[in-house]
């Protein structure tokens, strides 16, 4: 089964204080030319077999497939933790939940969020120079300090949580409407209590919240636009830049612009995932008129498919065996199959990354961040224990094996903590009910 254990690295630096659009974007002659760009685009909830690239039943992905063919692209690259906030806490900080203090999803009530004694890859880029952004779903906490604001982000646009954990005016499929509260003065026993448990989903720049509910119908547009804005503003500046884009698709399927004929199940699934493949084009084709051949690109997803949607969900490719068909459980988001965490991912970098090449290396997202570390020349932090390590020579096709072995835990997982984990080994595969580092 060849698993590459890359641990993904998502970059982020400060601009001085500042938050865009009121962002610094003073030029500073020692940094044009020498530090790379990064652009970190990580889908949520896709399968393995989302990609065309990786499974010739998929049609939907054209741009993808496109960048696949001009870069790297990793066929064992494997998420963190199969569910979301414990992944994408990982990509961050470069260490597993079971270090980092993040083992499962936030929630909307929650009111803490990623440890603030870990230190987040915009932080370090930042102490470099860099300037950071983020677009799309954090998912590491709203409140306070744990805001990405003050995680080591300038500029900061998108929803705090997913996508369905609150109501809109505008709703999709399984996104309910927000209801409508009684107007009056009547006591408040009388009034519906969804009105108060239903938080509406808020769209924020920075700090301030700008829509809310959001309209997700123009959700993925407004994201490109911002994304590319940003990477034009960076990019004039003349400082290098580290922008991460957590995109909302593909979850669960958002009200699409275009929807098929009969836009039920897989179809549906198939929009959202043009739409998808389109937004990662916009950002893509900004890059390549703006700052090609000095931004490494990296693609790739926070866990596999949630099965649970059916036809709503995506696929996971090959990664269904005799333990799956013989009704033995789902192969999975929030679980230690493969279709749980075994994640598309592309590295794309004009110049650096070998073009149309397909790596078995065993990667994980946990790589990111040391490997984004060492190319920005900036300094792991100090006093900590990372999982992850610098695949530097693998993206150049200089190396191939990658990870020999791959610890990995499944965080997130209703009722589980520190109870279901695995190695990797080659082809080889240990599953243990209780792994805890």
């Amino acid at each position: 089964m060849g698993w590459l254990f890359l641990k993904v690295l998502l970059v982020g630096v400060s601009f001085s204080g500042f938050l865009y659009p009121l962002v610094d974007f003073c030029f500073n002659g020692k940094t044009r030319g020498q530090k790379p760009n990064f652009v970190i685009i990580l889908a949520d909830d896709i399968g393995w077999g989302d990609l065309g690239a990786n499974w010739a039943e998929t049609k939907d992905t054209t741009n993808l497939d496109k960048m696949a063919s001009e870069g790297m692209r990793f066929v064992d690259f494997h998420a963190a933790a199969s569910t979301c906030s414990p992944s994408r806490a990982s990509l961050l900080t470069g260490r597993l939940g079971l270090r980092n203090g993040v083992t499962h999803n936030f929630a909307v009530t929650s009111v803490g969020g990623l440890p603030l004694n870990e230190t987040t890859l915009a932080e370090v880029l930042q102490q470099a120079g860099y300037v950071t952004g983020m677009i799309g779903k954090w998912h590491l906490g709203h409140h306070g300090s744990y805001h990405p604001n003050f995680r080591g982000f300038d500029y900061y646009f998108g929803i705090p949580y997913s996508h369905d954990m609150g109501c809109t005016d505008t709703p999709g499929y399984n996104h309910p409407p927000c209801p409508a509260c009684p107007q009056g003065d009547g006591p408040s026993r009388n009034l519906q209590r969804d009105c108060y448990t239903d938080v509406a989903l808020p769209l924020y720049e920075n700090l301030n919240i700008v829509e809310q509910p959001v309209n997700l119908s123009s959700l993925a547009q407004k994201y490109a636009e911002k994304a590319t804005q940003f990477i034009q503003q960076a990019s004039t500046s003349g400082r290098p830049f580290l922008l991460y884009v957590g995109l909302a698709h593909m979850h669960v399927p958002l009200p699409v612009t275009q929807l098929p004929a009969a836009p039920q199940g897989g179809r549906l699934y198939g929009a959202g995932l043009r739409e998808m493949d389109g937004l990662v084009g916009q950002i893509k084709d900004k890059v390549d008129r703006t700052a090609k051949g000095n931004t490494f690109l990296w693609f790739t997803g926070d866990n596999g498919p949630w099965a649970q949607k059916c036809e709503l969900a995506g696929s996971v490719g090959p990664f269904t065996g005799l333990w799956q068909t013989r009704q033995g459980g789902c192969p999975a988001k929030q679980t230690t199959w493969e279709g749980g965490h075994r994640v598309p991912a592309l590295a794309y970098w004009p110049g650096r990354v070998p073009v149309n090449v397909t790596s078995t290396a065993l990667l994980s997202v946990l790589d990111i961040f040391p490997t984004v570390v060492a190319l920005a020349q900036a300094s792991l932090p100090q006093g900590r224990r990372f999982d992850g390590v610098d695949v530097s020579e693998v993206l150049f096709g200089q190396s191939q094996p990658g990870h020999r072995v791959g610890p990995e835990h499944v965080m997130g997982a209703p009722g589980l903590s520190c109870s279901i984990s695995f190695l990797l080994f080659s082809t080889w595969k240990m599953i243990s009910r209780k792994l805890c580092l």
